[in-house]
């Protein structure tokens, strides 16, 4: 596998960005680890979550090894807390990674698929709401979603803490303080009614593969989407078993996910 360190001038953001990429590569004296990178490839667009930043999948997990033994590139971009939202505060990170992302990183390695079904988004925390968010938006573009620990029930997620005080979530989500977050349920930043309104519509699900921990305090907002895909009739896999919110786990699963949607 080959590993670049990207930064380019991103037009939608205004600014520099840094992006990790791991791409395919063909290799014959590489020891211990498979090389085969001829033709073209399929992509995993991997997001962080709230307290990390692009480098942290490649810390934290071995993610490389993984792709290099299912011949796919990884693309591992940072969004800061944006929560992979347009935000208020004019800083247009969804639209970041949703558009201009794939579209770069396919003009730079040219082994990148362009087919729905050879692209695929996925996240953990803040990131897996990121990729649920996206691909439901973008159901063109991406044909599968791995969630992980996912934070996908962003209208009841957002209260004060010691971690998120309520001017981020202002700044990030632009609701008016005395509407609170009633002006996100059924609208574009909630997944929720996103994925109503794509089964009203006809709209073609991606396939998806989820999975929480039990001692995680995200389970019960991920059983609840869950219960809604199955409510709509829409195919997935859901995984429940030990774990906390932790990388412990993330790196365990992250494999079982990567596994479900590549043979889908």
């Amino acid at each position: 596998m080959a590993f670049f360190q990207m930064n380019y001038h991103s037009d939608v953001l205004k600014m520099g960005v840094s992006v990790n990429v791991v791409i395919p590569e063909k290799a014959k004296t590489l020891i211990g680890m498979k090389a085969d990178g001829e033709g073209s490839y399929k992509t995993i667009y991997l997001l962080h979550g709230l307290s990390d930043d692009h480098t942290i999948w490649m810390r934290r997990t071995s993610i490389e090894r993984y792709a290099a033994e299912r011949g796919i590139a990884v693309v591992m971009p940072s969004v800061a807390r944006s929560w992979y939202t347009d935000t208020a505060y004019d800083a247009n990170y969804f639209t970041f990674v949703a558009d201009e992302l794939p579209r770069v990183c396919r003009g730079f390695f040219k082994g990148m698929s362009d087919r729905r079904e050879d692209n695929l988004i996925g996240g953990l925390s803040m990131g897996g709401y990121g990729a649920i968010k996206v691909a439901l938006r973008r159901p063109d573009a991406f044909g599968g979603v791995l969630m992980l620990s996912s934070a996908v029930d962003i209208v009841h997620r957002i209260t004060p803490t010691p971690k998120v005080t309520m001017e981020e979530w202002q700044g990030v989500f632009g609701f008016d303080v005395e509407d609170g977050t009633k002006a996100l349920v059924g609208g574009p930043e909630d997944p929720f009614a996103l994925a109503r309104q794509n089964h009203e519509k006809g709209i073609a699900f991606p396939n998806i593969y989820m999975w929480c921990g039990t001692e995680d305090g995200l389970i019960k907002a991920n059983d609840r989407f869950s219960a809604l895909l199955t409510e709509l009739g829409v195919d997935h896999l859901y995984e429940s078993s030990e774990g906390n919110h932790s990388w412990k786990w993330w790196d365990i699963h992250v494999q079982s996910g990567l596994d479900y949607l590549l043979a889908k």
